[in-house]
């Protein structure tokens, strides 16, 4: 069940958007950053005409090949650095080097490229071996490693093969699953590479990778200076969220790999570079460009829940489609390009609300240890569903024998929504196995998004009440439990 980096083994020739007139923001003096479109493309600086010295620092982790941690675009960035491979955490492959540079380069210091996150401080977490893979063990320490360093963002430019038809080359891990559940848990937002298709049975393949399919993870794909969604990039209907550009991109590089070139004058930076990296591409370098913008959100609004955080950035991204130059995206959400392409300057505006109440009771996403517990005779719960990040919420609530318990929900507005009692002892709400639906003690019948039933107890414990969504949409749904006197 190894990992890989999502970069994409191509390369093409690239035509730069001119910046749009008329409108007032920082231009950074990085003598590089001309060469960055995409910087212009997901207005990452739009918002102001001069950087902000108030925004508070964000610890952003990069789990990767490691870094050059000499590379004077970093200096005083790097807040704490581990391998989770055995040496040290130099970074001889490039990768990390060159995804730590999308997000956290120096900004406007007259040298080299411009970072999109200038507030972030970075956790570097190594886990590339040297062939290139990435075990799951070394990936879910170093996720728990950055959590307890104060990871407020974790960015994840790797996977793994999802392929829903064939467990046998499926690489579904529980160790990557629990890490990516606890993170999240703890607050912080996780932002993966949807993967590229050339490390999959064929390109472009239909399924997002892992981590970027699993719950509460931001899914992000590639987009060509053209507008296009170009072939390499995973699609995915349900765990493509947001796009962003992935051709041509330009960072830094470890010093070691651009010295192999002495006569090239940009030294640590991609454009000196092995091949595979002067114009780099692949759906790796698109998620940075995420986090970043994740981590300037943060900066901005310090009290964003991760759940806000994703739907905000999702939410603020702008439309792909025909007529931004992706002939086989739909209006709105597909497959190709999720909810469209990052908005940095949308998503800051998109703070000053209304925003969607923080869930408290996430990640709540399934029975046993992940259930929130719920006290009382009488209990509301007032949360939100979002069919694309979060379809399900699990309660634990006790039920003496013979009590009769009443379970209420309304909304989603607009969806159809299902509610399940599960009996004490379960473990895992999903899944089609005979032995798992016999766990199930009712449910409701009715379609809509109003939803009722009722079981009196005929044994005692913990029970399991989910609230699930089976259609498009979300929002906030009401709760309501109600259990008898004995």
């Amino acid at each position: 069940m190894i990992r890989r980096l999502a970069l994409a083994l191509v390369a093409a020739a690239l035509a730069v958007p001119a910046a749009a007139g008329g409108v007032a923001r920082f231009v950074p003096t990085d003598p590089l950053a001309a060469k960055q479109w995409y910087l212009s493309s997901i207005h990452a600086f739009d918002t102001w005409p001069e950087l902000p010295t108030t925004l508070t620092p964000v610890r952003v982790a990069i789990i990767d090949s490691g870094l050059d941690v000499g590379h004077p675009e970093f200096a005083g960035k790097v807040a704490a650095a581990q391998s989770f491979v055995g040496g040290d955490v130099t970074d001889r492959q490039g990768h990390g080097t060159f995804v730590a540079g999308i997000i956290a380069a120096a900004l406007d210091n007259g040298q080299g490229i411009a970072g999109i996150a200038f507030p972030a401080q970075l956790l570097v977490a190594k886990v590339v071996r040297p062939d290139g893979t990435i075990s799951p063990t070394a990936e879910a320490k170093a996720i728990r490693w950055a959590v307890a360093n104060g990871a407020q963002v974790i960015n994840l430019s790797l996977g793994g093969l999802r392929d829903p038809r064939d467990r046998q080359r499926d690489t579904f891990s529980p160790l990557e699953r629990d890490a990516v559940d606890y993170a999240y848990s703890q607050g912080a937002v996780l932002v993966a590479a949807v993967g590229n298709g050339d490390e999959a049975p064929k390109t472009p393949w239909d399924f997002a990778s892992y981590p970027a399919s699993l719950p509460h993870v931001i899914g992000v794909s590639a987009l060509a200076p053209d507008g296009s969604v170009p072939a390499f990039s995973n699609r995915d209907q349900n765990f493509n969220d947001i796009s962003a550009p992935g051709v041509g991109i330009v960072s830094t590089l470890p010093r070691s790999l651009t010295a192999l070139k002495p006569g090239c004058p940009d030294q640590g930076y991609s454009s000196c570079g092995p091949i595979g990296f002067r114009q780099g591409e692949g759906t790796s370098y698109a998620a940075a460009q995420v986090s970043a913008a994740a981590a300037l959100l943060i900066a901005a609004k310090p009290t964003l829940t991760p759940d806000q955080v994703a739907w905000v950035l999702e939410r603020s991204a702008r439309d792909v489609n025909a007529g931004t130059g992706c002939s086989r995206c739909l209006l709105q959400r597909d497959q190709l390009s999720g909810w469209g392409e990052l908005d940095v300057a949308a998503a800051l505006r998109a703070l000053a609300g209304p925003l969607p109440p923080p869930d408290r009771y996430e990640g709540n996403d399934d029975a046993g240890t992940k259930a929130f517990t719920l006290y009382g005779r009488a209990i509301d719960v007032t949360a939100t569903l979002d069919f694309w990040d979060d379809q399900i919420d699990v309660y634990r609530v006790r039920l003496r024998l013979g009590q009769t318990v009443s379970v209420s929900l309304r909304g989603p507005t607009g969806t159809d929504a299902g509610l399940v009692l599960w009996r004490p002892g379960t473990h895992h709400v999903e899944g089609l196995s005979p032995k798992l639906q016999s766990r199930r003690v009712t449910q409701s019948t009715v379609t809509g998004s109003n939803q009722h039933l009722l079981h009196r107890a005929r044994q005692e414990g913990w029970y399991y009440v989910e609230v699930k969504l089976a259609t498009a949409g979300g929002g906030e749904y009401r709760l309501r439990i109600s259990k008898s006197r004995l």
